[in-house]
């Protein structure tokens, strides 16, 4: 629900003395936010009606094998002492092993972390470049044909399903014009069509939200005094108002480093892209705990830190923000 906030500027001379202490604070925040994510992760994934040991051992296994299985891999165990031992082996940096593959945990999702920051920046990259100039140019014509037409465009990128603007990609400029790669991963060719279609979703969001914020910054005083002392249009645009307007973008910029990171399952599996979400989603179909919990735990690590860089990169913008 908080997906999409961002604290609200107020100004005040002091603002920068009291980044520190609140960054801190939310660092203590996010301990707990990620000690409640282990928990409801864990009663939820305890919760599903299928039983790993009986996806380990096949269906045709005997019960005393599926048991011997349970007993081996600790299902046999109490819930709650299952949960202070995984509390336990996370506090020594211990992910567990996959019940399916039998490796660390740490070990597949280091597998998969190159992938997944390439993707997660090469898409915030292609949402930046279609949103920020798309919003503030539609704020600029605000009431014109120009505004509705981006707008509108910027709904359609918002409400199209990704795997649909996937596989359109895949067929207009992979099959019909063979340019780029039919999926898969390994050149920066790879990259362009699932970069471009987490970017086409994102960069709806990014219009709407920048031009909203645009059209806010130029009602303001400071951009009519500019004006008035005739101060070329393009500058105020660069200098005054894009500098303000940019403040929410940067929130959502933290969150989509956040969920992007946790990887991108539908993009993934179109282009056969091996980020993070392709492994989860594996891991779900298989009844892979280990492997869900301590991707889970992962994508939340990096939503709380891309929503704290987002944070400290705010006084950076305006010195006059104060954290209330």
């Amino acid at each position: 629900s908080s997906a999409r906030r961002y604290a609200t500027p107020s100004t005040s001379r002091s603002g920068g003395e009291v980044v520190v202490p609140y960054l801190l604070k939310r660092l203590l925040q996010s301990v707990f936010v990620l000690l409640g994510i282990t928990l409801v992760t864990f009663l939820l994934v305890f919760l599903l009606p299928a039983d790993p040991a009986r996806m380990i051992a096949g269906r045709s296994a005997t019960v005393a094998t599926v048991q011997s299985i349970r007993h081996e891999l600790g299902l046999d165990r109490p819930l709650p002492v299952q949960y202070v031992s995984y509390l336990g082996a996370l506090l020594r940096g211990d992910l567990g092993r996959s019940y399916a593959q039998r490796a660390k945990v740490s070990d597949l999702i280091a597998s998969r972390f190159a992938p997944t920051v390439q993707l997660a920046l090469a898409g915030i990259l292609f949402e930046l470049l279609i949103g920020l100039p798309a919003g503030v140019a539609a704020a600029i014509r605000r009431g014109t044909r120009f505004d509705q037409a981006v707008m509108a465009l910027a709904f359609v990128g918002v409400s199209a399903p990704q795997f649909v603007v996937g596989l359109i990609l895949l067929y207009l400029f992979a099959f019909l014009l063979p340019v780029f790669p039919l999926g898969g991963y390994g050149t920066p060719l790879h990259l362009v069509l699932p970069a471009v279609a987490v970017g086409l979703a994102g960069g709806g969001w990014y219009a709407r939200v920048t031009r909203s914020a645009t059209i806010e910054v130029l009602r303001q005083d400071f951009v009519r005094t500019a004006r008035a002392k005739g101060v070329l249009p393009g500058r105020v645009v660069l200098k005054h108002v894009l500098k303000n307007a940019v403040l929410p973008v940067v929130a959502l910029v933290g969150l989509d480093i956040g969920v992007f990171m946790g990887g991108i399952v539908v993009v993934e599996s179109v282009f056969g892209w091996p980020g993070i979400g392709q492994m989860i989603w594996q891991a779900i179909q298989l009844v892979d705990i280990p492997v869900i919990m301590g991707g889970v735990l992962v994508t939340a690590l990096f939503v709380v830190v891309g929503n704290l860089l987002a944070d400290a990169v705010y006084p950076a913008l305006d010195p006059r923000v104060r954290y209330q």
